[in-house]
């Protein structure tokens, strides 16, 4: 938009950019995607002091974008969306949003692009009892700044990808860590995880031009499919965990590195060991450092549900009780409610959180109809599993929408509205692509699937596929708005 020349604003609800790795400070936090890949196209950085950089890095990185970038002046800090309204007659988007003071204002817009992504509205179970624990409860995306673990029985609930960087990051500290699990996760061998790069590839990165620039298309290059194979569901496989021959390879690989790892401790093996295809939720990267945690002696893994917590702790269903001081909640987020918690109304008076019913869905991610020039990047199905990062499919949703606005000024229209029939087409195009994958078929729940069981969260294809088709926009899929304004009272853009 900068370089475009249109006049914008964007909304920002934290009191800085960066997004999750600005609002995630919990100990541990870093990537799990190769950090070159994971950086913007036209940003590139050539000095990433590791290939999993940490989140402080991350941050600085982002904050350096919009600074270099000149887009912090454009930028209104602490200020949340509420609603947003199509006025039918102009074809304007009304956005009503609440500053830091509390102060209510409301501005016109022609187009809104989304961009809240899908992890920034925590997921604290509603655990029975839990106004009556008298220890702390904590968030792992809210982590306070004076927390102190020092001596502390702590709880540790969730395995997934936050608790997996928490958990070896705090076991030192405390007296003693009780972990509760629900499902294990699958972990892929990733011994450089946490390792800096090497001197000599540092100096490869500072004095070869643009080799920086080769490296991360090469990370990029391999994770244009990558792990798609292994993840394919197999017509007529009969197996009772796997989804096709290079899906139960992964399994049999990913298994005998716990067995390495677990070989003094066959109690914690079998609670280590999945009983879901791998791809069926998310993979972790593991480097040994969770098994070794595991097998501390002030370390504790409990796989039995929990029944409720107590003044002092969390019991489970087998009647356990576990006395701490502490419960940090890395239960992750609400991340299948899209564009929760602004109201959002279209033509005809339609709520689009009604019409979702909780099954979001777009059109290529990007648009729904009956919600003219709203755009969105990270809408439902864009997420990437096994195979690239949300850089880069934003940055496809991005020119999409930039390209449809230009459609708009050149032909004078008021707005784009996306068409039933290929919505519907889409969505079942991409729906059956999900149920040829081990996410899509797998009998168990996970992040990537809404209440109704449908992932609605992932994108099941290649990622040429994806950009392929947000190269061009169809705009015959698009009814056009006419242009009934007397004059263009509204700034043309917004980003919240």
């Amino acid at each position: 938009m900068q370089q475009s020349g249109l006049d914008y604003t964007v909304y920002e609800k934290n009191t800085e950019v960066g997004g999750v790795w600005w609002e995630n400070t919990y100990p541990g936090c870093r990537l799990d995607t190769p950090n070159y890949a994971y950086s913007l196209s036209f940003a590139q950085k050539q000095d990433w002091p590791q290939q999993f950089s940490r989140q402080p890095e991350i941050q600085k990185y982002l904050a350096s974008v919009s600074a270099r970038g000149q887009l912090r002046p454009r930028i209104q800090f602490e200020t949340e969306v509420i609603s947003m309204v199509f006025d039918e007659p102009t074809s304007l988007w009304v956005l009503t949003v609440r500053n830091a003071e509390g102060h209510i204002s409301v501005t016109r817009f022609n187009a809104v692009i989304t961009a809240v992504g899908i992890l920034n509205r925590p997921s604290i179970p509603d655990f029975k009892g839990l106004e009556s624990f008298q220890g702390q409860v904590v968030h792992s995306a809210a982590w306070p700044k004076d927390l102190d673990l020092s001596g502390k029985r702590v709880a540790l609930i969730g395995t997934g990808a936050s608790a997996f960087q928490i958990g070896p990051a705090v076991a030192d500290q405390v007296k003693s860590l009780t972990v509760f699990q629900r499902n294990p996760p699958w972990m892929l061998p990733t011994p450089n995880y946490h390792d800096d790069i090497k001197p000599g590839m540092m100096w490869l990165l500072e004095h070869i031009p643009y080799y920086g620039r080769w490296f991360r298309f090469w990370q990029f290059w391999v994770a244009v499919e990558g792990r798609l194979p292994l993840v394919e569901a197999e017509p007529g496989w009969d197996h009772p965990i796997s989804v096709g021959r290079a899906n139960e390879q992964l399994r049999q690989e990913c298994i005998a590195a716990l067995e390495r790892q677990f070989a003094h401790r066959p109690d914690l093996l079998s609670k280590m060991t999945p009983n879901y295809p791998p791809g069926g939720k998310r993979m972790l990267r593991d480097n040994g450092v969770w098994g070794a945690m595991l097998q501390q002696p002030h370390v504790n893994l409990v796989s039995e549900p929990i029944s409720h917590l107590t003044s002092d702790g969390i019991a489970t269903k087998d009647g356990q009780s576990n006395s701490v001081d502490v419960i940090i909640c890395a239960t992750g987020f609400k991340s299948s409610d899209f564009l929760h918690p602004i109201r959002i109304v279209g033509r005809g008076g339609r709520d689009l959180h009604a019409w979702w019913q909780g099954d979001c869905r777009a059109y290529v991610g990007i648009t729904v109809p009956g919600f003219p020039n709203l755009f969105m990047t990270g809408g439902p199905n864009t997420a990437v599993v096994v195979n690239g990062s949300a850089i880069f499919s934003s940055e496809c949703q991005v020119e999409y929408s930039l390209k449809a606005i230009k459609y708009l000024i050149e032909k004078n229209l008021g707005a784009l509205d996306c068409k039933m029939a290929p919505f519907n087409t889409y969505n079942e195009y991409v729906d059956q692509g999900n149920l040829t994958k081990a996410w899509g078929v797998a009998r168990t729940n996970s992040s990537y699937k809404n209440a109704s069981g449908r992932a609605s969260q992932t994108w099941p294809f290649g990622l040429l596929d994806y950009w392929m088709l947000t190269s061009e926009v169809k705009f015959e899929d698009y009814e056009k708005l006419p242009n009934n304004r007397q004059s263009n009272i509204a700034e043309p853009s917004c980003i919240v």
